[in-house]
């Protein structure tokens, strides 16, 4: 089941109602939980054992992390977590990959090896509720929060509906307090969220699917070489794309939850308005690049092992998340190159400390650090031409993303920089480069407007009748371009 689907309407209504009848706390919590097994069986409903399997393991083996006194026993315990959690992952999304790249390897060095290909289905949101998961044991692990009492809560803040799937990746102190009391949503809760469910469907079916899909999709599937205008209005296309499909399906996610009195966390902060690389993680998919961060990242090192470890744990990092969001080398390197990026960033911030006079104080070093963040205050123009350098240079990296080969993402850079002759007469048309253009234009200027704020805050700051009518529109194309649109990207991830 998809938020933007008729069936999901038909969902949430009922749930909205069951959610508001006068039942017991435990009794909703329960609707809440069958509620949430039911989307995702709607998929598969096979692949449920599997969410049950780690949800069970993780809440009894988190409990034992917590209070086992014998430190070799809970790095066992850990290592069994750990094996389970990454294997369920591995086999299921990784296994033909490796074995993939196996049959590879032993062909190479002279080994007939050619096994019978592996039929794996690939279970829908698994990235996302194993790293869910994840987070709670090794948080009990390191004892950085109490176990979760009830199995009841630990279920439901696993497999919550509204983030299930794609995301945000929650952690249990930001939702099983709020599973803990009987909670609903105010008036004021239930409209935002609406407003934002609306804001993330028109995202979605409007401008991923019906004004960027098509553009995006005929680019990359081409086989020839294209002009440089064809293959740069097909990566812009991509890029909106997959902002407005992955910010679409959180900030319905968010307004889903908001419209039955949970709030989860922020996974996107206008990310093209981004002033450098490490700007742009901190504003792009928020949950995962906090997670890589606090769980990969400090773990290795951070930067407290020196400089040269500090870069190694930077790359190791990005390679990582790259590969995270599928088994194929072209993900790889897609976090490879930001990782790249994240250390000339590094390098130029490195080499300007060195000419700063040194600090003696802890006060001084704090004002040092902050003077190393975006200032917009001097030169607004200057930040939003960094801004623009920053987001064409990330369109580069979406050509590893949405490429399925490193042949056709070496096509398709030589066609962007011109090093290629066109293969044949222009892909594209006239109209569609143009409605690329302005789709793209209007998302940086937005971006740009919005980098230090949030919609609703916006929103309120406007008359009523301004509202009333931008939302009326939004509907009405929602509904009109419905018949065009698909199934969420992250949902493969």
């Amino acid at each position: 089941m998809v938020f933007n689907s008729y069936t999901f309407v038909a969902f949430i209504i009922i749930m909205l109602a069951l959610h508001n009848l006068p039942f017991s706390w435990k009794t909703k919590k329960i609707n809440l939980l069958i509620a949430s097994y039911i989307f995702y069986a709607a998929w598969n409903p096979v692949f449920i054992l599997l969410l049950w399997l780690s949800t069970v393991v993780d809440f009894f083996v988190g409990r034992a992390l917590y209070t086992q006194p014998n430190i070799h026993k809970r790095r066992l315990l850990l290592v069994i977590s750990l094996i389970g959690n990454l294997g369920m992952l591995c086999f299921f999304k990784y296994g033909g990959f490796l074995l993939e790249n196996f049959t590879a390897v032993c062909n190479l060095i002279g080994f007939n090896f050619h096994p019978a290909k592996p039929s794996i289905i690939l279970p829908a949101g698994i990235s996302f509720y194993t790293f869910t998961t994840l987070c709670y044991t090794i948080d009990m692990y390191k004892k950085e929060s109490k176990p979760v009492k009830s199995l009841l809560d630990f279920s439901l803040f696993v497999t919550f509906f509204p983030h299930l799937v794609a995301g945000p990746i929650v952690r249990p102190p930001q939702l099983v307090p709020q599973f803990e009391t009987p909670r609903k949503a105010t008036g004021q809760q239930f409209i935002n969220g609406l407003a934002l469910l609306t804001l993330g469907l028109f995202m979605k079916v409007v401008c991923a699917d019906t004004l960027l899909a098509g553009t995006a999709d005929s680019v990359f599937g081409t086989d020839g070489n294209l002009g440089s205008l064809d293959a740069w209005t097909g990566v812009l296309a991509f890029s909106g794309q997959i902002f407005f499909d992955f910010a679409g399906y959180s900030t319905s996610a968010i307004g889903v939850a908001l419209c039955l009195g949970f709030i989860l966390p922020q996974n996107f902060s206008y990310p093209y308005a981004a002033i450098g690389f490490s700007d742009f993680w901190k504003r792009w998919h928020i949950t995962l690049s906090t997670w890589l961060r606090d769980y990969l990242y400090i773990p290795l090192g951070g930067n407290r092992a020196g400089k040269f470890r500090t870069y190694i744990n930077i790359m190791i990092t990005m390679l990582i998340g790259g590969l995270w969001h599928g088994a194929n080398w072209t993900f790889v390197a897609w976090g490879g190159l930001h990782g790249i990026y994240l250390w000339i960033e590094k390098a130029i911030r490195d080499s300007k400390n060195k000419v700063r006079p040194l600090v003696a104080n802890n006060e001084n070093m704090i004002i040092a650090q902050a003077s190393l963040a975006p200032n917009l205050d001097g030169n607004p123009a200057s930040g939003f031409i960094k801004a623009l350098l920053t987001f064409l240079l990330i369109c580069i990296t979406w050509v590893f993303f949405r490429a399925n080969t490193f042949i056709l993402s070496w096509r398709m850079l030589q066609s962007m920089f011109g090093l290629s002759k066109p293969s044949g007469p222009p892909l594209l048309n006239t109209i569609d480069i143009i409605k690329v253009g302005i789709v793209i234009l209007l998302m940086l200027i937005f971006h740009w407007v919005m980098r230090n704020t949030n919609v609703l805050k916006a929103v309120e700051k406007l008359p009523w009748w301004m509202v009333s009518i931008t939302w009326a529109i939004l509907l009405i194309l929602i509904i009109i371009s419905q018949g065009s649109s698909k199934s969420f990207i992250y949902f493969q991830f």
